[in-house]
């Protein structure tokens, strides 16, 4: 890459989390990560899609709650890490709103902080913070 270049975008462009209640996994990061979800229209009735807000021309990435047949909750597998201002708040929520606590906010030096949760459909997630 050149100097002239402009710099790439991050390497992950949209992602999925797999749930078992759309309507009770809607609320819970509704309510944790205090974004609207909006139903994703479609003509394919295998699954139903709920999009986090976002700019897809954005860095970063932007992804969707999904209800399909073929699909799993877990906690095993690819962490999605969502931003946070101060993670211990989006821990709070998460236990406020029927989640539960993995690892409680730890620092991971100049990078800022981490803790892991779990939503209400079985899948453990990641929160980031700088403070």
């Amino acid at each position: 890459m050149t100097s002239s270049s402009p710099l790439p975008r991050n390497p992950v462009a949209w992602f999925e989390i797999h749930v078992a209640d759309m309507q009770r996994a809607k609320v819970f990061y509704e309510s944790v990560f205090k974004r609207s979800l909006f139903a994703l229209e479609t003509d394919d009735i295998s699954y139903t899609m709920y999009v986090f807000e976002g700019d897809v021309q954005s860095a970063g990435a932007t992804g969707a709650l999904v209800l399909h047949r073929d699909r799993q909750p877990t906690t095993e597998g690819v962490m999605v890490y969502f931003s946070c201002e101060d993670c211990a708040v989006e821990t709070q929520l998460a236990i406020d709103h029927g989640g539960r606590v993995f690892k409680h906010k730890k620092s991971i030096g100049n990078n800022g902080f981490i803790a892991i949760i779990g939503d209400t459909e079985g899948n453990a997630i990641g929160l980031h913070s700088i403070k």
